[in-house]
């Protein structure tokens, strides 16, 4: 397997070798795609990607891949054939031809040396053992969210992508979204006084752990590969239910709830405005009036709640200091306790929450072997937030956390909920 670095001096080999050859060669007719002209990169500044677990969320990320200049997709690895059919058909259309190959296996998918990069989008059972296996596989990582299902996975998948120094980018893609950045902004520049509290909105918070549904047939192997399916989790009998929709656990565990899944956007973006990139929450206490608090090593309160918020469309996130307050939403808009906090500037307003300018920043990184917004260490402590509040839901009692060892103080209950065991052969 080429390193990065060998794959780079090869193309750049490759394209002085081809720039020889046309000069002592007879003339010949070169189409523009392969000299880079009509906004279409040259093939030696292509990232070739291929997709992994492409279902809805999955479609509408290639979505925003395929309209890049500087990519192509040329596979697609997905258990179920009707889908990788369907993703098959969208990237043959775009490409013009037929040449995306197809698997039921992500190891084969990984084991290709000419794919740079992949697209994780399967359910969030799979995202961390996918993206470890791509890391060692050289590939850089594009990986939905929640991108692991507990504590120690957490810190595991950050390691692994520093120990491999692959690019790798959490699809939390508010903090590329103009108007979530200028918020988060005026927390960490102190304009807003000394920050004190920051809330998140986690819609709905349930702990619970995961069961089995009614045993169905499975169907045959090469329509369904349920065993893929399964993958790191504990057994379960196939039920089709669970084949469709979002499912982060499919055996025995701790399920996330709204804290992990749509609230782990809102609390990556506390972070952020906290300047708690590389840290979280040292204690978290049960809900009380329909709020939970966790609090800061630097006294911050980290606040989820459900209702409260203005009408500024969905995750919303509110941060407020000594002497002033920011409230954003996915309606683009902000509402600021005083218009001086503007200062003049004028903040872009995008409606919806495109991933478009995250996968922008992903790409860009993947060039310049730069650390995209949202990387590996960045998702490693958010997450770990949200796996912490989650527990402390579970437990319905306070909890302690040591940002330092990584372990909750003196909580034997708590300390065992932050893995769990996996089947072989995905225990990475």
């Amino acid at each position: 397997m080429l390193s990065s670095e060998a794959r780079l001096n090869r193309r750049r080999f490759l394209k002085a070798a081809g720039l020889a050859g046309a000069v002592c060669a007879a003339p010949s007719i070169i189409p523009a795609s392969a000299l880079g002209k009509d906004g279409v990169a040259a093939p030696s500044d292509r990232i070739v990607m291929g997709g992994i677990g492409i279902g809805n969320r999955g479609t509408y990320d290639l979505s925003c891949f395929l309209p890049e200049p500087d990519v192509q997709f040329v596979a697609v690895c997905d258990v179920k054939a009707v889908r990788r059919a369907a993703v098959k058909k969208i990237i043959d259309d775009k490409n013009g031809n037929q040449d995306c190959k197809t698997y039921s296996d992500m190891r084969e998918l990984l084991d290709r040396p000419d794919i740079d990069a992949v697209l994780i989008a399967t359910g969030p059972n799979w995202h961390a053992t996918a993206a470890m296996l791509a890391a060692r596989a050289g590939k850089d990582i594009y990986c939905e969210k929640p991108c692991t299902k507990n504590i120690a996975q957490s810190l595991r998948l950050a390691e692994t992508m520093r120990r491999t120094a692959r690019v790798f980018q959490v699809g939390t893609q508010r903090r590329n979204l103009p108007h979530f950045a200028f918020a988060c902004e005026l927390a960490r520049t102190g304009k807003l006084g000394k920050l004190h509290t920051v809330y998140a909105h986690p819609a709905g918070m349930n702990a619970v752990m995961s069961g089995w549904a009614a045993p169905e047939k499975e169907p045959p192997k090469e329509e369904v590969d349920w065993d893929l399916y399964l993958g790191p989790a504990a057994w379960r009998p196939f039920n089709s239910a669970l084949l469709d929709g979002f499912n982060f656990e499919k055996g025995g565990g701790l399920v996330g709830g709204g804290v992990l899944e749509w609230g782990s956007h809102c609390v990556d973006l506390c972070q952020w405005a906290n300047n708690a990139d590389n840290t979280a929450p040292v204690e978290y206490n049960p809900p009380e009036n329909g709020q939970m608090v966790a609090k800061y090593a630097n006294g911050v309160k980290l606040v989820l709640r459900n209702d409260g918020w203005l009408p500024l469309g969905s995750c919303p996130v509110r941060f407020e200091g000594d002497t002033g307050w920011v409230e954003a939403g996915d309606s683009g808009q902000i509402v600021l306790s005083s218009p001086e906090l503007v200062a003049g500037r004028k903040v872009e307003e995008i409606g919806g929450y495109p991933a478009t300018f995250h996968v922008r920043d992903f790409l860009n990184c993947v060039h310049t072997r730069s650390k995209p917004v949202c990387n590996a260490e960045v998702a490693c402590y958010s997450h770990i937030a949200c796996h912490a509040a989650n527990i402390a839901l579970f437990l319905n009692r306070k909890v302690t956390y040591d940002t330092q060892k990584n372990e909750f103080v003196g909580d034997e209950q708590a300390n065992r909920l932050r893995s769990e065991a996996l089947r072989d052969p995905w225990r990475i």
